[in-house]
């Protein structure tokens, strides 16, 4: 059975999904930062066990725009449709916040991932430590 739990601090199950995915994995250094203390975390627990994680965070520059980050989901648990999860609950939680539009920096080899969920990509490839990366867009009410 699946939970999704919310938290207003970095729990340690999010240290734990992403030092393993992003740290060990695939060898990103900057992995946590002061955007941890004023984000909102996602957990997607299987039986109990942290499987899934994701982080949303207000826009300093844009009224209405939040930011999704740190999606992960362990090995075991890919395939199963949890990112697509962690991202329906993000979204979810930024509509009832008052959000109207959704941007993110995602890996260039999961676009297509963000593409099926409705994102659209924005600007220019970057690298992001040493992983191409590109911006992408949602927006997630009738209004633009």
């Amino acid at each position: 059975m699946e939970k999704i739990e919310f938290y207003d601090t970095l729990h340690k199950d999010c240290i734990a999904i992403r030092t393993k995915v992003f740290i060990e994995e695939q060898g990103f250094k900057g992995e946590f930062d002061d955007i941890d203390e004023r984000a909102v975390h996602v957990v997607i627990y299987s039986d109990g066990v942290p499987c899934a994680v994701g982080r949303l965070f207000r826009s300093e520059q844009q009224k209405g725009v939040y930011k999704i980050g740190r999606v992960a989901v362990l090995k075991p648990y890919r395939g199963k449709k949890l990112g697509e999860k962690v991202i329906s609950s993000i979204e979810e939680k930024c509509r009832e916040i008052g959000g109207k539009e959704i941007v993110l920096s995602a890996q260039c080899r999961v676009k297509g991932f963000y593409e099926k969920l409705g994102y659209v990509q924005f600007g220019e490839e970057f690298l992001d430590e040493h992983c191409p990366h590109i911006n992408m867009k949602k927006y997630i009410n009738d209004k633009k």
